[in-house]
């Protein structure tokens, strides 16, 4: 892998909600990696992994449901082909801690992958974080736009950096390895 978008929103309003943990995660490796700070590119802020292998962080300005753009942009700009893109995004068909790592796939419900998907095809890894809680909602759009709850924050920030971990598995050992390892039913295994 070349690159790792965090799908989300632009904006602080938009920081802590359900939709941003794939902001949080980049936003974690950064930090792991000590890459600086994010600079703008066409439908994208970006900070870079520089050293022995060189690695991309991305997050798009574009809104969740064009980030199809974004990763297209990158893409072209970059040379890069959709396998060596690992998209990391929030999923609420999965419960709020458990980690999903598929090698390619459709987009399932998830607006922002149909936008990648419609843009780039299905050939691109991803990286799905549960974000559904305990309690139901009647409002999907206002439920991934709100934040967590003060009973969720810590399990969510737990899985964010379990997401980091899962993404470093993936850059340095594989797909397959980092599956293996974090793919498990309970987040806490």
């Amino acid at each position: 892998m070349a690159a790792i978008v965090g799908l989300g929103n632009p904006g602080a309003e938009y920081e802590r909600t359900r939709h941003n943990v794939g902001f949080r995660v980049v936003d974690e490796l950064a930090r792991r990696f000590r890459c600086g700070s994010f600079k703008p590119r066409p439908y994208a802020l970006v900070a870079e992994r520089s050293g022995s292998r060189r690695v991309l962080l991305v997050k798009p300005t574009t809104y969740m449901n064009r980030s199809g753009q974004a990763v297209a942009a990158l893409c072209r700009e970059e040379g890069l082909v959709p396998a060596q893109v690992l998209v990391v995004v929030d999923d609420v068909d999965l419960p709020l801690g458990q980690l999903r790592l598929r090698s390619r796939g459709g987009p399932g419900t998830h607006n922002g992958l149909r936008s990648v998907v419609e843009a780039v095809g299905e050939s691109f890894p991803r990286l799905r974080l549960g974000v559904r809680g305990a309690q139901p909602w009647s409002d999907l759009a206002a439920y991934v736009l709100a934040p967590f709850t003060e009973e969720e924050e810590p399990v969510a920030e737990a899985m964010v950096q379990r997401a980091a971990d899962c993404v470093e598995e993936a850059l340095f050992s594989g797909l397959a390895r980092a599956a293996n390892r974090f793919n498990v039913r309970n987040a806490l295994e």
